[in-house]
């Protein structure tokens, strides 16, 4: 499967926000945003960065910064938006919640690692259980009431082991107990709290 290898605070640097792609260091002063600001990554970055983008550019930016956060490509990402549009509920929300469920997410919104990149390592190297059933699949689309718990070797990785001491706090539509999580309901949309603007997303692939 394809995947994205280059800095990932480009991607941040592109977007003009930060994106959280590299858990704790996106809190230091090592943050290029930090340092740099917002200014867009490249050779004639600091020029693109003044210009005033048209209605599709707006459009185009957000989901690309959608599909960054969460770390998917293309293909997939117009998946979900195919998916969502085919509920009777809201589409912007419906679309939030799978991205949401994806089982790298729910890792990461568990408090077990401090970047969604470090929970899909998780999952990738077999060290997931999803119902006693180990799951490697990273887009795994979780359900409300299902268990989803680390193996025995990743509670020892330097990554996982102090998040697992400390008492980190869950997502509200989350529990956890160890290195053991379950989905207790789906997210409402402002339990999610990201400043991603779906609308727009939506509006961009109705166009």
């Amino acid at each position: 499967m394809a995947k994205y290898i280059d800095p990932k605070c480009r991607l941040c640097r592109r977007e003009g926000v930060k994106l959280y792609l590299k858990g704790e260091r996106c809190f230091s002063p090592k943050c290029p945003i930090e340092k740099k600001g917002a200014q867009i990554p490249g050779q004639h970055g600091k020029k693109r960065s003044h210009g005033r983008l048209s209605g599709y550019g707006i459009q185009l930016r957000e989901k690309q910064k959608a599909k960054r956060s969460y770390g998917i490509l293309e293909n997939q990402f117009h998946t979900y938006y195919e998916t969502a549009i085919k509920s009777a509920q809201n589409t912007g929300e419906v679309l939030m919640q799978l991205l949401e469920s994806r089982l790298d997410n729910i890792i990461f919104r568990l408090g077990f690692v401090s970047s969604r990149s470090l929970a899909r390592q998780l999952v990738t190297h077999g060290n997931v259980t999803v119902d006693g059933k180990k799951v490697d699949i990273a887009s795994y689309i979780t359900k409300p009431g299902q268990t989803i718990k680390l193996s025995e070797k990743s509670t020892k990785f330097a990554f996982v082991s102090p998040n697992l001491t400390e008492k980190n706090v869950p997502a509200k539509w989350l529990s956890k107990k160890g290195a053991e999580g379950k989905i207790d309901r789906l997210p409402t949309r402002d339990e999610i709290g990201s400043d991603i603007k779906e609308n727009l997303i939506i509006e961009f692939y109705s166009r």
